[in-house]
């Protein structure tokens, strides 16, 4: 990004202003702004894959734009990348759909097929790998296992669903899952860390024929051991989220079906950003999973009759 840029990309607001193209919302609508921005004409929007957006979308906010943690933000295809929140549902409920719950069903569950019945590993239990337990359980699998390095992060973990957890810094991952598995191995594998170790472990966890879902962002190469894996009729996943479920987890949410509230766990005032970032950065004492900035929120005067038709 360029040095300077406002960073962010999960956000609830309030709209203050709109351009003259945009009528799927008002002045004064509550919005959960995607951290996907959607043209919604190029091919790939148009198949869904909105996180591949040619079209000037994609993730952008924080990243080719100045993105949300700020007092006012622009929003680009306003149509196409916001979501009225319905009246009932406070912003904690919603914000965590901007992208830890769309990123981890997408990418980690439905591209990882998960299904009833199937042993799945978790490995990485920060707020996506939670994420990734909260919406797995949606298709009742017979057992998950969360796999981590921090304890009190493999509590959280079994709080958020999981039936079995793995301390990797104590005990050998991989004998543990075997042992479990009766030397098959896991029906999925999702890795949500990001790191060439934890990647190479997924490979190591998953039967014959089963599936392996990366989530993690990873900034290292990863070596892919096909010397051993070629005849193991594997699947391997990636991508960014597209967040074409986004309408689907809001009514999950709205029907009490999933509670993303669990994951804010830290709050500050916007003027305490930076105090913010060294909780968050500090997570291993502080226990911090999602730490939300609320800045005040803006009051919007409807316009009366006589100033509405003068804007006519």
């Amino acid at each position: 990004m360029t040095d300077g840029t406002i960073l962010g990309h999960e956000a609830v607001g309030t709209v203050v202003e709109k351009g003259d193209s945009v009528s799927t919302v008002e002045l004064g609508d509550r919005v959960l702004v995607s951290c996907i921005t959607s043209c919604g004409r190029c091919r790939f929007c148009k198949e869904r894959r909105y996180g591949l957006c040619t079209g000037g979308g994609g993730w952008i906010f924080g990243h080719l734009i100045d993105g949300l943690q700020a007092e006012y933000a622009r929003v680009p295809f306003a149509d196409t990348s916001v979501y009225k929140v319905p009246d009932e549902l406070t912003d904690e409920q919603v914000l965590f759909l901007s992208d830890i719950l769309p990123t981890a069903y997408e990418v980690g569950v439905l591209n990882g097929g998960v299904q009833p019945g199937d042993t799945v590993a978790i490995v990485g239990a920060g707020p996506v790998g939670l994420a990734a337990i909260m919406t797995a359980r949606l298709y009742t699998p017979g057992r998950i296992i969360a796999i981590d390095l921090a304890p009190s992060r493999l509590a959280k973990a079994l709080e958020f669903g999981a039936d079995v957890t793995i301390d990797n810094g104590k005990e050998d991952a991989l004998a543990r899952v075997m042992e479990l598995t009766d030397g098959l191995g896991v029906d999925v594998a999702i890795e949500a860390v990001g790191v060439p170790q934890t990647f190479e472990l997924c490979t190591e966890l998953v039967r014959p024929g089963g599936r392996i879902a990366n989530v993690g962002v990873h900034g290292h190469s990863v070596t892919l051991h096909l010397e051993k894996l070629w005849a193991r009729d594997l699947t391997i996943t990636t991508g960014l989220v597209d967040t074409f479920t986004t309408p689907q987890l809001l009514k999950l949410v709205a029907d009490g079906r999933l509670d993303a509230t669990v994951f804010a766990t830290h709050r500050f005032p916007l003027g305490e950003t930076m105090a913010a970032y060294d909780t968050f950065a500090d997570a291993a004492d502080t226990h911090a999973l999602k730490v939300v900035l609320e800045a005040e929120p803006v009051l919007i005067q409807a316009p009366t009759l006589e100033e509405a038709l003068a804007v006519r």
